[in-house]
């Protein structure tokens, strides 16, 4: 038996509480943190280095896609496993882009939740059983083309911004969160809303909400 360090994000307690008690039942896996957003998520991966990182795909401040993309920068050999209430193409295509093992919904978390993360222990993909082999199949050929993904020509910190400012966070809550000056938030703000072709905040909110970076 193969011991498995993982850490759990999600900012509902009960989901992390299910999970947790789900883990339990195997002696040689170990819950070694849980957060509840998805910055924090990302500085305790950092911190502690676990085998496996299981990320709500929908979390305050950093959602798990962009948490999944920085936890992996500087740790590679964490595997992630994303938990969504989606299933779709255009969602499997961003997880792997970001560099996530695999992905379970919600609905399925209590029979799927332990086959997963066995697999990605063994450094195995795990996707739910409506997923077809023509849509991985399809990412595989395409992953390296430019372009691919929703957000592709959005960069790391503008993801970042783009959702914080889609939670109601003004200029200056995203200077102190992400320790930049005002100015630099303005001017990151400024980029985006060019490149997104958005004329105000309320358009911005529209493109976070399709594109899955926060919850309706």
């Amino acid at each position: 038996m193969m011991s498995v360090r993982i850490v759990i994000a999600d900012d509902h307690d009960i989901v992390r509480c299910g999970i947790r008690t789900l883990v339990e039942g195997r002696p040689d896996w170990k819950i070694i943190g849980e957060a509840t957003n998805g910055r924090e998520a990302v500085n305790m991966a950092q911190r502690l280095h676990p085998d496996v990182c299981i990320f709500d795909h929908t979390m305050p401040d950093m959602n798990g896609v962009e948490a999944t993309r920085q936890t992996l920068q500087s740790h590679a050999c964490t595997n992630v496993l994303m938990l969504t209430m989606h299933e779709s193409e255009q969602l499997i295509r961003e997880i792997l882009e970001a560099g996530a093992r695999g992905y379970v919904l919600k609905s399925d978390a209590g029979r799927d939740m332990m086959s997963a993360i066995e697999s990605l222990s063994l450094g195995k993909l795990f996707f739910t059983s409506t997923v077809s082999s023509l849509v991985l199949g399809e990412f595989l050929r395409s992953t390296h083309q430019k372009g691919t993904g929703t957000n592709a020509f959005l960069s790391s910190r503008q993801r970042e911004i783009v959702q914080l400012l889609a939670e109601g966070k003004s200029n200056k809550d995203v200077a102190n969160i992400l320790g930049i000056s005002i100015k630099t938030a303005e001017t990151h703000r400024h980029h985006i809303m060019q490149k997104l072709q958005c004329t105000s905040v309320v358009d911005l909110v529209h493109y976070a909400i399709r594109n899955h970076m926060v919850a309706p």
